[in-house]
């Protein structure tokens, strides 16, 4: 089956929860390896799930923002690490779709390689920079020699660097006061991969150092310039509170599994009926409740709304990110509880889960940045 020959979304749902399962089955390898989920990222792309964002005037099915969250949800609970890789691409073709910021012609050529498989990322943070979000100008440098860009800098936290076809790289322009994004085909002479990934969560990212050593693109792959003031909201962003929902509820759904099966000597049946047990399922299903709504709540009022609206969803698409990661890291602890010292175990997944919702509090928006925004929109509105 192939997801751009199903018309139901609920069908779609089904291949999803097939493919999720698969990639359980080989979460567990990839993260003791530090390895990458290499398989994982080919049957999405055979199965048609990578082009479900270009345009539908390119070809593409143009999913909405609800559906894609579902989407990525249901990935992230088999495995975080190809969720948040695949979110970034997924979301990075949703969000030109919905912006046409880039050069259309070359739009379109990028999207007629999507439908062939390619995969694109942003590669914005720099090791004296930071996350972009807090300001840095990158170190990054485009001059301008004749009618070709020529790029030199090195980029950290590269999210699925061993696959990419194209980076999407910010830098500074040489001898100005701006910077630009460039779009860099992994094809380029210069152009290398430092394999730096050594996080403890989210191991099979593959989020290394991407190095441009007099990187030479052509002109037009300066394909926008970017506004370091009044940065517009951002929807597709809301991949990656979609991939901490998914692991929390993989948590929960191994903690009441295990509750059920569970029968120490020291009680009559499994600890599924003891009340401390069920307190805490009850607390993770709230969370979980909470979440959900709030996500998908968000969603839909982006999908419904017009640009103008969606340009004043700032606060709330931050607030949605900080509320369901914190509540994700809630729910996994939760259900270390529920299961005990066993949790601990390389082979039990939930330390699994653990370490990899506690990455979502270093993904944009950072939640001090979020509280700042939601103080200044409570005053501005009183």
């Amino acid at each position: 089956m192939n997801f751009q020959a199903i018309e139901s979304f609920d069908e779609q749902m089904n291949l999803m929860n097939i493919l999720s399962q698969r990639f359980f089955s080989r979460a567990h390898q990839t993260d003791i390896e530090g390895g990458f989920p290499f398989e994982n990222i080919q049957e999405l792309k055979d199965r048609g799930y990578t082009a479900l964002t270009v345009p539908k005037k390119y070809g593409g099915r143009e999913i909405s923002l609800v559906e894609m969250l579902r989407f990525q949800e249901k990935i992230a609970e088999g495995d975080g690490s190809t969720a948040l890789s695949i979110g970034w691409h997924m979301g990075l073709i949703k969000n030109q779709a919905e912006k046409n910021s880039w050069n259309e012609d070359l739009f379109k050529k990028i999207c007629e390689d999507v439908k062939n498989g390619s995969l694109i990322n942003s590669a914005a943070t720099e090791p004296r920079t930071g996350s972009p979000t807090r300001g840095g100008r990158p170190e990054t440098n485009a001059r301008k020699e004749g009618n070709r860009w020529i790029i030199n800098g090195r980029k950290t936290f590269t999210t699925m660097a061993p696959v990419l076809d194209y980076f999407l790289v910010s830098a500074s322009i040489h001898d100005s006061d701006q910077v630009g994004n460039f779009l860099i085909p992994r094809s380029s002479i210069g152009l290398m991969i430092e394999e730096t990934w050594d996080s403890i969560a989210l191991k099979g990212t593959g989020s290394h150092d991407l190095i441009l050593r007099d990187v030479s693109i052509p002109e037009e792959y300066l394909i926008e310039q970017v506004v370091r003031e009044g940065k517009k909201a951002n929807g597709w962003l809301l991949h990656i509170p979609a991939c901490y929902l998914g692991i929390a509820k993989a948590a929960k759904k191994y903690a009441i599994n295990f509750a059920l099966e569970y029968s120490p000597n020291s009680v009559e049946g499994t600890i599924i009926d003891l009340p401390n047990v069920r307190q805490k399922i009850g607390e993770m299903e709230l969370k979980l409740m909470e979440s959900e709504y709030f996500l998908h709540t968000v969603a839909k009022q982006w999908d419904d709304s017009d640009e103008q609206a969606r340009g004043e969803m700032g606060p709330v698409l931050g607030a949605a990110k900080l509320t369901v990661t914190n509540n994700a890291i809630t729910v996994v602890d939760l259900a270390m509880r529920v299961v005990g010292a066993r949790s601990l175990s390389l082979k039990n997944p939930l330390q699994r889960y653990y370490r990899d919702v506690r990455a979502g509090l270093h993904n944009p928006p950072m939640d001090d940045m979020t509280i700042q925004v939601l103080a200044n929109h409570a005053i501005q509105n009183v």
